[in-house]
């Protein structure tokens, strides 16, 4: 009997422990086994400090990750945390699914260390910090030089003209082509640089509301990307690239030029010389401006969490200047604390183009019109298909520039509506 009571007490002791474990969920959406691995050890960290928690990391691969994490929603599976793209804010904050951050803001420490800007993309929806940004993602140009050496291309072109031509020089040798074209998922943002640059304008919208990406400045920089696919500067299967194949292109030696944030640095470094690759601003267009595109990401803490204050340590965490400045120099995103500008990280060789482009009054960041809820779809879904069909001659670009504009016009009106 007494041996009994022991078990039963010690039984009853364990259920106890286990009840007292918390088990938060993290979903990542932008993966790669580089960040994976970056974000499992500052989650290490987290549990360390707060024992008897654990943390899950569920990994969505970034070509599937809407569709993927939109099913998790709708099925109930939920979880406490979620990397959130800028693209997709408005959509889950708009549908009352993401919680506020602001009471915790209000009490952190570190608030007053975060810079302005990431502090207003924070708050984009309803003036409300629904995300708070870990980094920024400003496009800039990587070039090959070895390739451009071996073309006859004496520098990086600053021109889209000069794109074209060098574009055309590197793809008369054997095997490589001038441009890692990224025709698959995370492609919007070439079609908007190119189509605002050949336009002058990165405005999207009229004071009415309707979509200024059928004018017919937009419609000449759509026909520039589709022409450099058809004419074969791009190689033929860039049609269904996305960031991993855009990026191994280039640094295979492939293509010999990329549009790319700072996070296609961390694949390129390791497998490149530093002598042998650049990285400059966009090209310019008739009117003698660009317009790269400035993206961001950060983390959410979801509304149906059932702990939330547990959740906003896990931010804490992943946030506060040790953490983001890891995760950071992994992701190769731009820091969002005022004190990472002092890091040596960011003071290297490598950084040097894009704080050039940050620099010149030419070279406008571009904000994609994310407080659209219907932009996600637009850009991980309808952009895909249609710019497929445009670069494979099923529709011309006027075709697709219609339908973009037209659905845009609709979201943009509605927007304005319940202003």
């Amino acid at each position: 009997m007494k041996k009994l009571l022991i078990a039963a007490f010690a039984t009853v002791l364990m259920s106890g422990a286990a009840l007292a474990d918390t088990t938060l969920k993290l979903v990542e959406v932008i993966t790669s086994p580089e960040r994976t691995e970056t974000l499992k050890s500052i989650v290490a960290k987290f549990e360390a400090a707060n024992p008897g928690t654990k943390v899950e990391v569920i990994s969505l691969p970034w070509g599937e990750a809407f569709q993927k994490f939109a099913t998790m929603v709708s099925a109930g599976e939920i979880p406490d945390v979620m990397e959130m793209p800028d693209t997709w804010l408005s959509l889950y904050a708009n549908n009352g699914l993401l919680e506020s951050l602001e009471p915790y803001l209000a009490k952190w420490e570190h608030t007053s260390g975060l810079t302005d800007r990431a502090l207003e993309l924070g708050r984009d929806v309803n003036n409300t910090a629904y995300m708070l940004p870990y980094g920024f993602y400003l496009r800039a140009m990587f070039y090959n030089k070895k390739l451009f050496k071996e073309a006859g291309v004496t520098e990086p072109p600053k021109t889209m003209d000069e794109f074209v031509a060098a574009s055309e020089k590197v793809s008369k040798l054997p095997g490589k082509y001038g441009y890692c074209l990224r025709g698959g998922p995370g492609g919007l943002n070439g079609w908007i640089m190119f189509g605002a640059t050949m336009a002058g304008s990165n405005k999207f919208f009229n004071e009415d509301g309707t979509s200024t990406m059928n004018s017919e400045g937009w419609v000449k920089g759509l026909t520039w990307v589709v022409d450099l696919y058809k004419k074969g500067l791009a190689p033929k299967d860039s049609v269904n690239w996305g960031f991993n194949e855009i990026v191994a292109g280039f640094y295979t030696g492939t293509c010999a030029m990329l549009d790319q944030d700072p996070d296609a640095l961390i694949a390129i470094a390791e497998r490149m010389k530093p002598e042998d690759y650049g990285v400059t601003t966009m090209p310019k267009g008739p009117s003698g401006k660009t317009f790269p595109t400035i993206g961001y990401a950060g983390w959410s803490m979801m509304a149906a969490s059932q702990n939330k204050d547990l959740s906003w340590k896990l931010i804490e965490t992943l946030e506060g200047p040790e953490g983001n400045v890891e995760w950071n120099k992994r992701t190769g995103a731009l820091s969002v604390h005022k004190s990472a500008e002092k890091d040596p990280f960011y003071a290297s060789e490598q950084f040097k183009g894009w704080f050039a482009e940050l620099e010149d009054k030419d070279a406008v960041p571009t904000v994609m019109p994310t407080y659209l809820e219907e932009f996600a779809f637009f850009k991980d879904s309808m952009v895909i298909k249609t710019s497929q069909q445009a670069l494979l001659g099923d529709i011309t670009p006027e075709e697709m520039a219609n339908q973009w504009a037209d659905y845009l016009t609709k979201a943009q009106q509605k927007y304005l509506a319940k202003k």
